[in-house]
């Protein structure tokens, strides 16, 4: 029996945004006892999967979105779940409460969640001091470790480019790579930064001050580039060409959408950002455009819609490098992990 399954109508009880701050605590209490992480790796014990993706070598191909732990509470307790990469933020320069609430919708009707959250982050400088605490206290856990990076709500897109270089110096020695997201549809105006020529200039800025963070503490820094699911044709071309020309490492596709298709849940129509089953679709059809204009230039981590060990395995065999899963386990539980690795 899968004990998720027991546990989970209690937590939907609760608000949504409530349940998660539970599970995350919890997480947070479980990677802080070493005993008890030990006791939730040895639970959700996954087989060694190996795969290298911008010369960093993964455990595995399965990860977690950003999103999930944006202030990188939890990352001993989510590594023991058996994740290859974890992704913390988003991460503001400076401390934001984000949207007012409530801001997270379930919608379980259509396996999905719709979220306005709006970057509430508790500010790069105190999510880079627990960073240096946690890997001052224990070693660094053995999954490869991202941060999302994003502006904060009064930074104007004309300015945007001083927040993220910011955080790219701030996280440089702390993380294994950076991605740049530029495609919430819960901050105003920041989707307009997937433009051609704003998206060339900010990237240029941070490739920059990447070849300066890279020198400084001779390592790679990979960055990557989290794009939208509701990019027209046009758009998306604009943006990966702006991609490949500012060498940036890899695409994220997608974040959540915009989009309401046939959602029969009473918070369906709720503002924010769609993800969960109904994005499925759509992030697919993402993934095929980008693969096949990339043609093997560059590297694409797929998110959205991945609620199944199925959906993972069919993103890997349309040509993602990676996955990444967040609503799959509000819905399926953080077994999904372990049954996803096995079947990929």
């Amino acid at each position: 029996m899968n004990l998720y399954s027991i546990f989970r109508p209690l937590l939907f009880r609760l608000q949504p945004e409530m349940a998660h701050n539970l599970t995350l605590s919890l997480l947070r209490i479980t990677g802080a006892l070493a005993p008890l992480n030990a006791l939730i790796d040895l639970a959700f014990l996954t087989p060694d999967k190996p795969v290298t993706v911008f010369s960093l070598r993964f455990k595995n191909p399965i990860g977690l979105a950003a999103g999930y732990d944006k202030d990188g509470v939890a990352i001993r307790g989510l590594a023991a779940l058996g994740f290859g990469h974890i992704e913390i933020g988003t991460v503001t320069p400076r401390p934001q409460p984000g949207n007012p609430k409530p801001r997270v919708f379930r919608l379980p009707e259509d396996e999905a969640l719709i979220n306005r959250m709006g970057f509430p982050s508790q500010g790069g400088g105190k999510v880079v001091y627990r960073l240096r605490k946690f890997w001052a206290e224990r070693a660094k856990p053995d999954a490869i470790l991202g941060v999302n990076l994003g502006r904060n709500k009064d930074t104007p897109n004309e300015q945007a480019a001083f927040d993220y270089l910011e955080l790219v110096q701030l996280f440089a020695p702390l993380c294994d790579y950076i991605t740049i997201n530029v495609s919430s549809p819960n901050t105003e105006g920041l989707r307009q930064l997937q433009a051609r020529q704003a998206l060339e200039n900010l990237l240029t800025h941070v490739d920059q001050q990447r070849r300066l963070e890279q020198a400084k503490y001779q390592k790679r820094l990979p960055v990557l580039v989290k794009l939208s699911p509701d990019l027209t044709d046009s758009e998306l071309e604009d943006a990966l060409e702006a991609i490949w020309r500012t060498n940036m490492d890899g695409v994220i596709a997608t974040n959540t959408t915009l989009a309401r298709h046939a959602l029969i849940s009473a918070s369906g129509q709720q503002s924010g950002g769609l993800s969960g089953s109904p994005l499925r679709v759509q992030s697919e059809a993402m993934l095929s455009k980008i693969v096949r204009r990339l043609d093997g230039r560059l590297p694409v981590v797929s998110s959205g819609g991945i609620m199944t060990p199925e959906d993972a395995k069919r993103r890997l065999e349309m040509g993602a490098a990676l996955v990444q899963v967040y609503t799959g386990l509000i819905y399926a539980g953080p077994g999904l992990v372990r049954r996803t690795v096995k079947a990929v």
